[in-house]
C-alpha cells in the first residue's frame, strides 16, 4: 500500500483528493501548509508527494528544494499555474512531474503510478563506469573524479542513459520519452534545461565537457 503525503492548502481539494486515493488502495498523510508538510515527511514512511505550490508558511517549491536535499522520493506538483517556464522551473528543481488545476482525479492516479513504478523499477546489481564517473543506480547517486555530485532523480536518469550507452547519439526526444515516459512536447525546453543543470553540477569536478552537445541531433558523451 503506496504511503503519500498531500500538500495542499485548499481543504476541498486536499480531501477529495485524499478520498480518492484512498478507494485506490493509498494509505493518505493530509497537510495543510507547507511547514506540516515538511513535518509529516520528516517523520518518514513517505512513497510519493503531491505538493502545491502556494502555501502558507514552507512554499511548495521550499519545501521540495529540502526534500531533494536528502531524497529522491518522487514528487508531483499539482498547481494553478499553467506557463511552460513555471513546469521548466519546477522539474529543474526536482519535481517528477507537474499537473495544472483543475485536474481529473483519474489522469492524477495515472500519473502516480507512472512514478511509483520509476521508484520501484530502479536496475539491481553492479556499478556503472564512464571514464572519472561512477554511477550507483541502486542508490541514485554519481562520484565524478572522486566528487559526490547531487542530482535530481530526472537528471541521474539522463546521466545513467548516456552513460550506458557513450558512444550514442541521443535526440532531445529520446532523452525525454526514455526518462520521463511519457510523449515528447514539441519545442519543450525541458531537456535543454536539465542537461545545463548537470554540466553546472560536473564543473567543480572538471567533467562537465563529457557531455557533448550535437547540433542540430541532441546530446552524448565525449570518446
Amino acid at each position: 500500500m503506496p504511503r503519500i503525503l498531500i500538500v495542499e492548502d485548499d481543504t476541498d481539494i486536499n480531501n477529495s483528493t485524499a478520498q480518492y486515493l484512498r478507494r485506490q488502495g493509498c494509505a493518505c498523510v493530509q497537510a495543510f501548509s507547507g511547514t506540516e508538510g515538511r513535518l509529516l515527511w520528516q517523520a518518514g514512511g513517505v512513497d510519493l508527494l503531491l505538493v502545491d505550490l502556494m502555501l502558507p508558511g514552507l512554499s511548495g517549491s521550499e519545501l521540495i528544494a529540502e526534500i531533494r536535499q536528502t531524497s529522491r522520493t518522487p514528487v508531483i506538483v499539482l498547481s494553478a499555474r499553467t506557463e511552460l517556464s513555471n513546469k521548466v522551473e519546477l522539474l529543474s528543481l526536482g519535481a517528477d512531474d507537474y499537473l495544472t488545476k483543475p485536474y481529473q482525479l483519474e489522469e492524477l492516479w495515472a500519473r502516480i503510478l507512472v512514478q511509483l513504478r520509476h521508484a520501484s523499477a530502479a536496475p539491481a546489481g553492479g556499478l556503472l563506469r564512464y571514464r572519472d564517473w561512477v554511477l550507483n543506480p541502486d542508490g541514485m547517486t554519481l562520484d565524478a573524479a572522486g566528487r559526490t555530485v547531487s542530482l535530481t532523480a530526472h537528471e541521474f536518469k539522463i546521466v545513467e542513459l548516456l552513460a550506458g550507452r557513450p558512444k550514442r547519439v541521443f535526440t532531445k526526444q529520446q532523452i525525454y520519452e526514455a526518462v520521463w515516459q511519457e510523449k515528447y512536447a514539441v519545442e519543450d525546453k525541458t531537456i535543454t534545461v536539465h542537461i545545463s543543470n548537470i554540466r553546472a553540477k560536473l564543473r567543480p569536478s572538471g567533467t562537465d565537457g563529457y557531455i557533448q552537445t550535437v547540433w542540430g541531433i541532441g546530446f552524448k558523451l565525449a570518446e
